[in-house]
């Protein structure tokens, strides 16, 4: 169906009044922007079509580097990433929200800013419910593209585990999140001033696949390309290193990859200079009692200092060098996408244990040889294939690499059997089978150029699926990354599994059917537990009645004559 222009401005219009009561509206494509995280147009079109895109942290400008070399250093990376033939997407938080993708201004601002908070996984929920301004560390960077649906990821160095770890437990966040997100993190290996053997064995332990970048199986420290320890690996260019991102995602291990890069030779400063100047950095700190956030920033900076300027430069140096190869990592793994050569087993939403509640059933779609049907036998072809809007959702999702599962009810009639053979890839443990019901069924008689003649549906089970026989899947629904509901069930089932999800925060998809289902939610508070839902035009203003919003003038009118001319 194609919308016309005067259409699609009303269906903004009231999209933008429910928006305003927290629901994202789904039409056309996924929005990746959810309120919280909000993707840059740029981004969210190059994702769209499989084209390159490297996310870019933020603390490198709020606290790696003094202005305005924070800026410039900031801007001469997009550009490199560019040149590459890839889309830069700087990560930061401006007033509570996840941007991931800055405009020039924004990273302007970010720069000259005095009071940025420095956000970590552990900072996000602070700094969001505050609405404050931050730069986002390795750990926040990786979290927010997974979210976007990003597999590359360039910066200068990761954290690890500090020197004297052992004793202060100081083990920096990097190295958990690259166990649990999976992400390729394009770094110059870790910094110079942390416990690189013990950082290595950490991220062992954390099942992370380190490779060095290049011939050399050296890790590299940073500032030099040698640091006296061996990498597991190491990839020889930009598509092995697509080849090893492509394996990774594609066996679903939810863990990252770490690419250490090292420093280019012309580049690299003296390392003796710099081992001495960070000795000196960390007795300083030492006596000065700065630990934990604040150490980094204060050694970079002392050494920048005793170094009369070579570690920044050095450090502004490899940063672009990370920046190249990253980007030509994520051109190659690109070409792979669109060739179709690989799945990766996550998605945009990054899901990973969804909870789909709806209908199933067995459809029949009777079309007739001639456009003019009769009361009588009519000449045609009967076909029958499965439906239900649950079962899609249900079933997208696991051909997507997810394991969702399915709460539905079937009966024990001769239909049943073939449902669950059809279904037998995915995880149909939650729907019941049901003594003396009839398996829901639907019958489209057609014309022979597809008009609907008549359409008969026998859809009494779906009122089967109570509030009661959901319950009893209350620990799945609460531990859940997402609930889909479509508009079959009852509203006290839907009424019970929203308040389940605001109780645990768990985001809910409410899937409509039609006009008079579209409304289920909202004739409660439970709308208020919905994050998305995807309506056509006549849906979206019965959702939007039912919420008592002004419709806009002319609605009913557009509506009524789309209808009709459909």
């Amino acid at each position: 169906m194609t919308l016309r222009y005067s259409e699609l401005r009303l269906l903004k219009e009231v999209s933008a009044q429910l928006l305003k009561c927290g629901i994202t509206t789904f039409h056309r494509r996924l929005c990746k922007n959810d309120g919280l995280f909000l993707v840059h147009p740029a981004v969210s079109q190059a994702l769209a079509e499989n084209r390159a895109v490297v996310a870019l942290e933020s603390t490198i400008i709020t606290h790696g580097m003094p202005y305005p070399h924070n800026l410039s250093t900031a801007k001469a990376v997009e550009a490199i990433v560019r040149t590459e033939g890839a889309i830069p997407a700087t990560v930061g938080l401006l007033q509570g929200r996840v941007h991931v993708g800055l405009s020039s201004e924004e990273l302007d601002y970010l720069a000259r800013s005095k009071t940025s908070l420095k956000v970590s996984r552990r900072d996000l929920p602070y700094a969001i419910s505050k609405g404050l301004c931050g730069g986002t560390t390795v750990s926040g960077t990786m979290i927010a593209a997974h979210r976007a649906g990003i597999h590359v990821f360039v910066t200068g160095g990761v954290g690890g585990v500090h020197r004297d770890g052992e004793n202060s437990m100081d083990i920096s966040a990097d190295l958990t999140e690259l166990g649990r997100t999976p992400i390729a993190v394009v770094s110059a290996g870790v910094k110079s001033i942390l416990d690189i053997g013990r950082t290595l064995e950490y991220l062992e332990t954390q099942g992370v696949c380190v490779a060095t970048f290049g011939t050399s199986m050296n890790f590299p420290a940073f500032f030099s390309p040698q640091s006296g320890f061996t990498s597991p690996y190491h990839v020889n260019n930009a598509e092995e290193a697509a080849d090893l991102i492509a394996g990774n995602l594609s066996l679903g291990l939810q863990s990252g990859l770490l690419l250490a890069v090292p420093i280019p030779k012309e580049h690299a400063a003296a390392g003796e200079q710099i081992e001495n100047a960070i000795q000196a950095a960390l007795a300083e700190a030492n006596v000065k009692g700065i630990r934990g956030r604040d150490l980094t920033p204060f050694v970079l900076q002392k050494v920048n200092e005793l170094t009369r300027g070579k570690s920044l430069q050095a450090n502004i140096a490899l940063i672009h060098n990370n920046a190249r190869v990253g980007s030509q990592i994520a051109c190659a793994l690109s070409k792979r996408r669109q060739k179709k050569t690989w799945t990766p087993c996550t998605i945009t939403l990054a899901l990973s244990s969804q909870v789909v509640i709806g209908g199933v059933n067995v459809d029949f779609i009777a079309k007739g040889k001639t456009d003019k049907l009769f009361g009588q036998t009519n000449p045609g072809s009967v076909c029958q294939s499965f439906g239900g809007v649950g079962k899609n959702l249900a079933d997208s999702l696991s051909r997507m690499g997810q394991r969702p599962l399915f709460i539905s009810a079937i009966g024990t009639d001769s239909h049943s059997d073939a449902v669950l053979n059809y279904c037998r890839h995915m995880n149909t443990s939650g729907v019941a089978v049901l003594k003396e019901q009839r398996t829901a069924t639907y019958c489209a008689v057609i014309t022979e150029s597809g008009d609907l003649s008549l359409g008969l549906g026998d859809m009494d089970i779906h009122q089967q699926i109570t509030e009661q026989y959901v319950s009893q899947f209350e620990e799945k629904l609460s531990a859940a990354s997402l609930m889909c509901l479509d508009g079959n069930i009852p509203i006290s089932t839907i009424n019970y599994v929203c308040s389940v999800a605001k109780k645990h925060a768990v985001p809910v998809w409410y899937e409509p059917t039609d006009c008079d289902k579209a409304c289920k939610p909202f004739l409660s508070d439970s709308w208020k537990a919905l994050a998305y839902t995807s309506p056509n035009l006549a849906e979206l203003c019965t959702m939007n009645k039912a919420l008592g919003l002004l419709t806009p003038a002319g609605m009913i009118l557009i509506i009524m004559h789309k209808l009709l001319s459909d």
